[in-house]
């Protein structure tokens, strides 16, 4: 960031691009973004019926093919 201002005063101009560059890059000890980590947390998954069905039915197959 210091190479980036050109005087004291502009500073606080420069510092969201900087934060941004920072929460974007990878991070060796997590192997991730910091800001995947706190923004993107949770993946929602809605199942539609055709993929719940299947579902159900794999499993029946596969326990009845565990009694067999």
């Amino acid at each position: 960031m210091g190479k980036t201002i050109e005087t004291h005063k502009d500073w606080h101009e420069k510092l969201p691009f900087a934060l941004y560059t920072y929460r974007t890059s990878v991070k060796t000890s997590t192997g991730a973004m910091s800001f995947s980590l706190a923004v993107l947390a949770i993946e929602v998954k809605i199942p539609s019926l055709r993929v719940l069905s299947e579902l159900k039915s794999n499993e029946a197959e596969w326990i009845q093919s565990q009694y067999d």
